[in-house]
């Protein structure tokens, strides 16, 4: 068996965050995904963000694009459109993460490119969707966060809005901008017609509020921040503070909560009419957390994490980002790889979490700019040295090394 999507070819019209992480979750898993970059701008601005870069290469581009190939085109001439339709006429997807006005401008839909392939999946991820009133305007991670009430939910009760540690609604985005293409792939290949994937940040983020969306929407429910990053209604399900350090204890079933109370040596408490259940518990919380809070100084980090596992209490430590990569679960499943750049050196990044079948996907770095133009331009579209001569004399295409690397106009 091969991996699952070896036979498959998406074309990437993408740059910065949400959209390259979608399309990587495809070529982790076997896909051919062709990044279409613009050699006047010096391709996808990811390229150039600090503080690890180096011309046109950064370890940030890396961490969203392994696995990839970069064909530098300039769609914005008639040549480059012909270029671009030779290569969607032998593709399966076309990505892309622009404005949710631009695909039709741009002619990136699916009524647009349906002539050249009809079995074309067209997918859009933006920050607002290609209709409504915010489908003009641009949007990144940190905005909308903002606008989808996730900031007002992050923090402690007196701190101001905060967003989450990573680009949560860039990464959950691209993964569901994923799903979308994989569905509408099954559905081209098994009815022969293809579709648009209209999907936006804006959405991804409201759906992930979840249970807290439909408490608010169903029942005026107001939202508060919890101290020690609480959970809004079970109770003890939060951070803790020990002699020194954090443990996360998570006793999201009563019979952990009676586990727990046996651990800490105080097995009345599950028994105490003010916290005997999930919804009392709620509504005295403030007195148990202080009973809680006191015990867990008294003992060290280890010390908790030893006898809570020892009562099968979901217990963790809270890690720093280097602890994590550390962590023996990691290690044990080789959750850090590291291969060679030629710029960069030595690049150590997280594996991809998409385990299906036995077979291990691919773990290749990030294409140089450009890299793959020739190959994939004779291999795909059939041009010989003559048309790609021509192509990159009308600034249509540029070869590895010519194409602009000045991080100012890719930004």
């Amino acid at each position: 068996m091969g991996l699952p999507l070896e036979d498959i070819r998406v074309i990437a019209i993408e740059q910065f965050g949400a959209g390259p992480w979608a399309t990587m979750q495809l070529s982790d898993l076997g896909a051919e995904v062709i990044k279409i970059e613009d050699p006047s701008i010096g391709g996808d601005v990811g390229r150039y963000v600090p503080p690890f870069q180096d011309g046109s290469d950064s370890l940030f581009f890396e961490s969203f694009n392994r696995n990839k190939k970069s064909v530098t085109l300039d769609l914005r001439s008639s040549a480059g459109v012909t270029v671009f339709h030779d290569l969607v006429r032998q593709a399966d997807v076309v990505s892309f993460n622009l404005r949710g006005d631009l695909p039709k401008r741009l002619r990136l839909t699916y009524e647009d490119l349906k002539e050249v392939n009809p079995r074309i999946v067209c997918c859009s991820l933006s920050g607002f969707g290609m209709t409504g009133p915010r489908a003009a305007q641009g949007a990144y991670d940190y905005m909308i966060q903002g606008i989808a009430g996730w900031m007002s939910l992050t923090g402690e009760p007196d701190s101001p809005p905060l967003k989450t540690g990573p680009s949560l609604v860039d990464l959950s985005g691209g993964y569901v901008a994923a799903i979308a293409m994989l569905a509408a792939l099954h559905g081209a290949q098994r009815d022969g017609v293809g579709c648009d994937c209209d999907i936006s940040l804006l959405e991804s983020a409201l759906a992930e509020l979840i249970y807290v969306a439909t408490w608010v929407a169903s029942r005026d429910f107001v939202p508060a921040r919890r101290s020690n990053s609480a959970h809004q209604s079970l109770v003890p399900f939060q951070n803790f503070k020990t002699r020194d350090g954090w443990v996360v204890v998570a006793c999201a079933k009563e019979k952990f909560w009676r586990r727990l109370c046996r651990a800490v040596g105080r097995p009345g408490l599950a028994g105490d009419p003010r916290f005997a259940t999930f919804a009392v518990r709620d509504i005295n919380r403030e007195d148990l957390l202080e009973i809680l809070d006191g015990l867990f100084a008294q003992r060290t980090t280890l010390a908790w994490i030893e006898m809570l596992e020892e009562a099968q209490v979901p217990v963790g430590v809270v890690n720093d980002v280097a602890q994590a990569l550390r962590d023996p679960q990691v290690i044990a499943r080789d959750g850090v790889i590291e291969f060679e750049h030629p710029r960069l050196g030595t690049v150590r990044q997280v594996a991809t979490p998409l385990r299906v079948g036995v077979e291990s996907p691919p773990m290749e770095r990030a294409p140089l700019l450009g890299e793959h133009t020739v190959e994939l331009l004779g291999a795909i579209c059939g041009y010989g040295p003559e048309r790609i001569r021509d192509l990159v004399s009308a600034d249509v295409i540029a070869l590895p090394g010519e194409s602009s690397e000045d991080s100012s106009k890719a930004a």
